[in-house]
């Protein structure tokens, strides 16, 4: 059966309120609807489950921000810091740079209709160990070209770290992206023929020429290409800055754009850029400043 309505006749003026009240129902509704995002968003956000803390240079610090009707924004140094959690409590996920000075460290948080507040934490002093590696020596002395190579790349990949999207992360603990045993760790004053370099930001995992790597987590792929030091990458944004990098690949299976889930092939170690040998480099990226990837790890079962 069908049934059609007809709407009788009305005066202007009886068209005129029928208008408004119809447009306070509309409105009516899509308050309704964000407020029912809006709590969807927070209890996604409070039932995340958070990286290991470490509050050292590379490390992870979780600031509990109390509690909230609405969520506080965080930012350390010029960097916005994600936030999680719910109107009963909010929680700061603060990655810490290998740079960083141990000491008393300060987050700045704003509240709607309240004045900025610093929350002091302390980062503890971590020694890193040293690793010595032999490389070409045109990969640390570089020739003209390379070195004008290395910069424009430089310069388009601080662009690609600096991603900081709006959608939440669908989770904090990720998976290890290919099988294989750690290399290197996160951290290592890494020395190239003598000549002391920047730390290791990342995780080494060795494993053979074409093994498969997977996505550690869902998010969205920001950047591919073949650069001088990593050789090809591949980079995803899980969101909120917070990012994942995969480095040396001898292959791409993605491009810029595609949406990826946890397990997905993005590409295969290789031995492409400045390496030693087949493996892959990973790293993560948390508000600019690259942690150590162990702390995401999912516990063992």
């Amino acid at each position: 059966m069908i049934v059609r309505f007809f709407a009788s006749p009305r005066s202007p003026a009886n068209r005129s309120a029928d208008g408004a009240g119809a447009r306070r129902s509309l409105i009516g509704r899509i308050r309704f609807v964000a407020a029912c995002t809006t709590l969807a968003a927070a209890a996604h956000a409070a039932a995340l489950e958070l990286p290991q803390q470490s509050i050292v240079p590379g490390g992870v610090a979780l600031i509990d921000l109390g509690a909230s009707a609405q969520p506080p924004r965080a930012r350390f140094g010029q960097e916005p810091v994600l936030v999680v959690g719910d109107r009963n409590g909010w929680t700061a996920v603060v990655g810490i740079a290998l740079k960083a000075e141990p000491g008393v460290a300060q987050l700045v948080v704003h509240r709607e209709g309240a004045p900025d507040e610093r929350v002091a934490f302390t980062i503890e002093a971590k020694r890193y160990t040293e690793q010595h590696l032999q490389v070409p020596q045109g990969k640390v002395d570089l020739s003209k070209e390379d070195l004008e190579r290395y910069e424009r790349e430089r310069a388009h990949l601080a662009q690609v770290a600096a991603t900081n999207s709006a959608a939440m992360p669908r989770t904090m603990t990720f998976l290890q992206p290919t099988p294989g045993t750690r290399s290197s760790s996160f951290g290592l004053r890494r020395i190239f023929n003598g000549q002391p370099r920047n730390p290791h930001g990342g995780m080494d995992i060795a494993a053979g020429a074409g093994t498969p790597v997977v996505a550690a987590a869902p998010g969205r792929v920001i950047d591919t290409g073949d650069y001088f030091f990593n050789g090809n990458t591949v980079w995803i944004d899980h969101g909120r800055g917070l990012l994942t990098m995969y480095c040396h690949l001898s292959a791409i299976g993605v491009k810029t754009g595609d949406v990826v889930q946890a397990g997905d092939t993005i590409g295969a170690v290789g031995a492409t850029g400045r390496v030693t040998g087949p493996h892959l480099h990973w790293s993560v990226s948390l508000n600019r400043a690259m942690v150590d990837p162990a702390l995401f790890l999912r516990a063992a079962p």
